[in-house]
């Protein structure tokens, strides 16, 4: 059985961001859900995020697994 990985990318409303998001679609990680966008009043700036799931079969999963490898 596979084990669904989860994560949360944030950061500036940026092209870097982005990049983030782009990146990891194409190592196989989809959409979970989406956006969010937020004010940072101090930095002036949008801040976004969006969550993401993949399946990686044969993993077991531990608290300690670097999941950015996936």
């Amino acid at each position: 059985m596979p084990v669904i990985l989860y994560r949360y990318l944030s950061g500036p409303d940026n092209e870097s961001f982005n990049h983030k998001v782009t990146l990891a679609l194409n190592k196989g990680w989809t959409l979970a859900g989406p956006p969010a966008m937020a004010f940072d009043p101090e930095k002036g700036r949008p801040i976004v995020g969006q969550p993401m799931l993949k399946e990686v079969p044969g993993v077991d999963y531990a608290e300690g697994v670097n999941i950015a490898d996936y």
